[in-house]
């Protein structure tokens, strides 16, 4: 019943687009559950050249992203401490109706220029890094602005993770204790978002099964991109990241 239902919510004319959409989230997923990148950092100006209409597909990323992140919090679940996640999460909570503003009212060559603009920066920051890494220590108020920053980000772009990818590296964790932050963070962020954008602009068939179905490719991206992430290294992984930026 699921798959006819799939199949009914699929016009036929919109068949290529789907299948070329979801090609694009099964590649970019495996290369993001591998390295740990932002999803839609990698999948975003491929998505946007096929759904122009920002909102639909900032909601495009974002239910591939959920399908990404629960495969992944549910391997990572043993490792992740929800009381370090806390306030990132609530950071994020408190931000997200800015963000969901600013994609609502933002022209769209004006969104596109920004995220254009947010890709290159992300990217170059990706391939200049140094490694920079913060004396130990609490830093619950710099936890909570960065995952406010997310926050605002994750609407607008479906980049809640990136400030928080960053900040992970730089408090010097190793690469399972950095994904159990950031990954149940971003998979709370993306389900309030996609949420969030329905209520604020319900659209006929924005929700629908053609649309939900976009997890699947992102589900299976990560299955892939994980087991490599598994065998690899921390160094192997930093040295596949700075590549992949280039």
């Amino acid at each position: 019943p699921e798959l006819q239902q799939l199949a009914a919510s699929l016009q036929v004319a919109d068949l290529p687009r789907w299948l070329t959409v979801s090609t694009i989230i099964l590649l970019a997923a495996t290369v993001s559950s591998t390295v740990g990148f932002a999803f839609s950092a990698i999948a975003g100006a491929m998505i946007l050249h096929y759904v122009p209409n920002g909102v639909e597909a900032v909601q495009t990323m974002m239910t591939a992203s959920i399908g990404i992140q629960a495969y992944s919090v549910a391997g990572l679940w043993r490792s992740i401490q929800w009381s370090r996640c806390a306030p990132f999460i609530l950071g994020g909570l408190a931000a997200l109706p800015v963000g969901v503003v600013l994609l609502l009212h933002l022209e769209p060559r004006a969104y596109a220029l920004a995220i254009g603009a947010a890709l290159v920066a992300y990217g170059s920051y990706m391939l200049l890094r140094r490694p920079i890494v913060l004396k130990g220590g609490e830093r619950r108020a710099a936890d909570v602005l960065v995952g406010a920053l997310g926050g605002i980000t994750g609407p607008l772009a479906a980049l809640p993770g990136t400030w928080l990818t960053i900040w992970c590296g730089l408090r010097g964790w190793d690469k399972v204790t950095q994904r159990a932050v950031y990954q149940p963070y971003i998979l709370v962020m993306q389900l309030a978002g996609l949420g969030a954008l329905f209520l604020a602009r319900p659209q006929p068939g924005a929700l629908d099964g053609a649309h939900l179905a976009y997890a699947l490719p992102g589900l299976a991206g990560a299955v892939v991109g994980l087991r490599f992430f598994r065998w690899m290294s921390d160094t192997q992984l930093r040295s596949l990241s700075t590549t992949w930026a280039r």
